[in-house]
């Protein structure tokens, strides 16, 4: 039986069905979901899982990870699969790789995240690179089926041939959807028989590569997914073409590798801090000690608080500033039209007025 807090928080314990070895360091998890969490668990394409498990020390891990599937329609039973690359040191991807098994049990919170695509007619496109294909998979997969109006361009980088995930599915849709799907593979440690030449995807190739592939401005929605240097590259390349903000939308994947910029420094902070928060309509109030984010403020009493990443990437502990005011260290998941309504990642956020207000649930 799943404990109270569990539930709260939107965690199930779902059975495995399926891992499938996609790489020689990447598998694809499927979970069953019974019918009573159908509802639960349908899901937009593009939004992800939080995936948790207990350690050896007895210490809680969650890890995020994109559902892959396409989004099913509704009355049909939806379908949870994720991709899983393995990272160095790593402790859910190297159990996921090396124990994981059908039948195993999982505590899966439901399914959250606004980088998605509603399908609606119209032309669109999506840069991504490794593990980065797997919510845009979603999107695609999804838009082409139930939008006989839609296009899709799909350009991806990946270390080789042999490294790249989910290659069956996105040759699949090429198949199906001949006139209506464009694909361009860029590989930056390996050179192709054909296609474009190997090397990375930096702003000045992508601003190159764009404009010869596609009418870049007249492109409804632009994805962008994966490791931080190739994203903010591609969002750089998009805005010097003159693509307006509001149709570039991003999800960051491994922040950690150098590429991103280092926290910003704290300002003057208050001595004294107090914290007030409403989390699934209950309201607390507790003191904010010296150092901590204000998600760690409330984990300590609340524990149905919701995270996954704490690196400011998937977006989970989304709260909007009702009073007072925060500082974030970082951001790599929230949209400039949400920090401008007033929205702040809890797990990179510290007190920069004595008082400060929060809601979960807005």
């Amino acid at each position: 039986m799943e404990s109270s807090a569990a539930a709260r928080a939107g965690f199930h314990q779902l059975q495995v069905s399926e891992v499938d070895r996609l790489t020689d360091d990447s598998v694809a998890v499927t979970f069953a979901v019974p019918p009573e969490l159908h509802e639960s668990y349908r899901h937009l394409p593009g939004q992800h899982l939080a995936l948790r498990r207990t350690g050896e020390q007895g210490e809680e891990i969650r890890r995020t990870y994109s559902i892959c599937a396409p989004a099913a329609p509704a009355g049909e039973a939806p379908v949870l699969r994720v991709g899983i690359r393995l990272v160095d040191g790593g402790s859910f991807s190297t159990y996921a790789l090396k124990e994981l098994a059908v039948g195993d049990l999982v505590e899966v919170m439901e399914p959250m995240g606004r980088f998605s695509l509603t399908p609606r007619p119209g032309h669109f496109a999506a840069v991504v690179g490794g593990s980065g294909i797997t919510p845009v998979l979603s999107m695609a997969a999804t838009l082409l089926a139930r939008e006989p109006e839609a296009r899709f361009c799909l350009i991806r980088s990946d270390r080789t041939a042999a490294s790249t995930m989910f290659l069956d599915e996105v040759a699949d849709l090429k198949d199906r959807y001949p006139d209506r799907f464009q694909l361009v593979t860029v590989l930056s440690r390996e050179e192709q028989q054909a296609g474009l030449p190997s090397g990375r995807l930096d702003r000045e190739r992508l601003t190159g590569l764009l404009t010869a592939l596609l009418p870049v401005d007249t492109i409804d929605g632009w994805f962008l997914c994966g490791p931080f240097g190739l994203v903010q590259g591609a969002e750089q390349a998009l805005r010097g073409l003159g693509v307006d903000r509001g149709r570039i939308h991003q999800e960051i994947f491994h922040v950690d590798d150098g590429s991103a910029p280092a926290p910003a420094p704290a300002a003057d902070a208050p001595a004294h801090a107090t914290l007030t928060a409403t989390l699934h309509g209950r309201s607390g109030s507790w003191p904010v000690e010296r150092g901590e984010t204000l998600l760690e403020t409330v984990l300590r009493a609340r524990a149905d608080a919701p995270y996954a990443c704490k690196g400011g990437v998937c977006g989970t502990c989304r709260a909007f500033v009702v009073g007072g005011e925060v500082r974030m260290d970082r951001n790599f998941a929230l949209e400039p039209e949400e920090t401008e309504a007033g929205y702040v990642l809890a797990c990179q956020s510290h007190p920069a007025t004595p008082d400060v207000e929060l809601d979960f649930d807005r």
